[in-house]
């Protein structure tokens, strides 16, 4: 796992930022449903939108859209990608 202070939780990403997943936290008890989905180690993704009131949010990655819960992406690590 890359260096840990430059890892932020899923949930702290700003609409059309990307980032590239780097673990789970301890907490992540949905870790394997999520694992399953294509979310894992390595895989890139962009926050698309949050719903009205933050939760739940939208992700793109592997080609398509998925909500997830705000409490299940506060243990998804990222690491943010820098815009060009």
């Amino acid at each position: 796992m890359k260096n840990l202070k430059n890892l932020i939780s899923l949930d702290l990403l700003k609409k059309g930022e990307k980032a590239v997943v780097r673990g789970f936290g301890k907490s992540a008890a949905g870790r394997i449903q999520l694992m399953e989905l294509g979310l894992m180690s390595g895989t890139p993704l962009r926050l698309v939108k949050s719903a009205p009131l933050g939760d739940p949010l939208e992700i793109a990655f592997r080609g398509f859209h998925l909500s997830i819960r705000k409490d299940d992406a506060r243990a998804v690590l990222v690491e943010k990608v820098a815009e060009r």
